[in-house]
């Protein structure tokens, strides 16, 4: 039986479509080293142009060995023919196609497979995710926004959302095989039900909360302006973590408009002081360096930064890319200052995160997620709020176990507890 590898480059989405190919891939075996496979499917990113390049530096990689490379994913479209005709890629298709992964490995001859089907919507319900005590469950493709640092809408497609059924199907199919905290992801989230009559990402939660099994409910990130009240009501339920991600990019309106973004400083301040009063952990993105952010713009982006409860921070330093228009407009920032001000950020955030946890003393619901490597009897999980916790136990717990911990120190990397 010949043997598989799927190697998966990217966001949550790029995991979930991974996890669709394996539950269609039928004849083959699935192996997790890539030394051991006689094929090797690329599940590729191309976010950015550095995206590109990790991508192109795992290809190349192969170029002289007797592997058979097919190549998908987000660079199929960017990326996809280059390798095609450097004889670096066997086949390459597009999202489209994930589903009819056999048949594609079946074929004798080498293939290129352009996306026919921008607005394709997967069928597959996934029972099992692999290897995971927490599940993704992709909600919807494609986004509508313009930023105009992404490309990422001309690769995915315009927004569209997966049937409700579907993904309460998927969602108990998870949950029956163990998994107790499903996570909603897809390319833009809070867009979920813009196309299905009286549907939204409230009346899914709503549904979600219904079924059986179900200890803990997790959004993927979230646009500001796509948080309604009906949201903001549902989230008090004490399955829906403690925790939100909410999109920002920048917390300067110049930069915002620039970025062609539809949020705003003052709006996203209030919706955050909200959330924090309600004793949420916030969670955001925040792009440096993007052309525009001059010293004196910086300077009033750190002042507004300082006044959002943010804990929980996912920076970049900006990166162009290719065929957007951020790409076409001159960058200033060097890339040592762009540098110093990401780590500006990330040390104020953890700040207000350690502030935080000490404001919140309070017994914390865990889920244990792993053995560490190197002592065994020590374990690691996350809280409600998406905190990290170190646990010490004289007995051995398995991953997947919910504990609540009243006992427990706090410090500046993240909590600790002896049970």
């Amino acid at each position: 039986m010949m043997r598989v590898f799927f190697k998966t480059f990217g966001c949550r989405s790029n995991l979930f479509d991974t996890q669709v190919m394996m539950a269609n891939l039928k004849g083959y075996e699935i192996v997790s080293d890539e030394n051991l496979a006689d094929i090797i499917i690329v599940n590729s990113c191309t976010v950015t142009n550095g995206a590109d390049s990790g991508v192109q530096g795992y290809i190349n990689r192969f170029k002289d060995s007797r592997k058979k490379i097919y190549f998908t994913g987000c660079g199929a479209s960017s990326k996809g023919k280059e390798n095609y005709e450097k004889n670096l890629a066997f086949g390459v298709f597009p999202h489209s196609r994930k589903e009819e992964i056999t048949e594609l490995l079946q074929k004798e001859q080498r293939f290129f497979y352009t996306e026919e089907e921008p607005l394709h919507i997967d069928s597959t319900i996934v029972s099992e995710f692999v290897g995971k005590t927490r599940a993704f469950i992709k909600i919807q493709e494609g986004c509508d926004f313009a930023c105009s640092y992404c490309i990422i809408p001309s690769v995915r497609g315009g927004a569209r959302s997966f049937p409700k059924d579907k993904i309460l199907a998927q969602a108990q199919a998870l949950l029956d095989s163990g998994v107790s905290e499903l996570i909603l992801t897809g390319t833009n989230v809070g867009s979920y039900g813009k196309d299905l009559e009286g549907e939204s990402i409230a009346t899914l939660i709503e549904s979600l909360f219904k079924l059986q099994g179900l200890k803990r409910l997790r959004v993927g990130s979230l646009e500001p302006s796509q948080i309604s009240e009906e949201f903001l009501g549902l989230i008090q339920d004490s399955l829906f973590e403690k925790h939100l991600h909410i999109a920002l990019q920048h917390t300067h309106d110049a930069m915002l408009e620039i970025m062609n973004r539809q949020n705003r400083v003052q709006k996203d301040l209030e919706l955050f002081t909200r959330l924090h009063n309600q004793g949420f952990f916030l969670g955001t993105d925040f792009i440096v360096g993007h052309p525009g952010e001059s010293e004196e713009v910086w300077e009033q982006t750190l002042e507004t930064f300082a006044q959002f409860p943010i804990t929980h921070l996912h920076p970049f330093i900006y990166s162009p890319r290719n065929s957007t228009p951020s790409a076409k407009l001159k960058n200033t920032t060097k890339g040592d200052v762009a540098k110093k001000r990401l780590h500006t950020l990330k040390a104020l955030t953890q700040e207000k995160n350690y502030y935080m946890r000490k404001a919140h003393l309070k017994p914390l619901h865990v889920l244990v997620e792993s053995v560490d490597s190197y002592m065994p009897n020590v374990y690691h999980g996350l809280d409600e709020f998406f905190n990290k916790i170190t646990i010490q136990s004289s007995t051995p717990i398995q991953s997947g176990q919910w504990l609540e911990i009243a006992q427990y120190q706090i410090h500046k990397e993240g909590n600790h507890a002896k049970i």
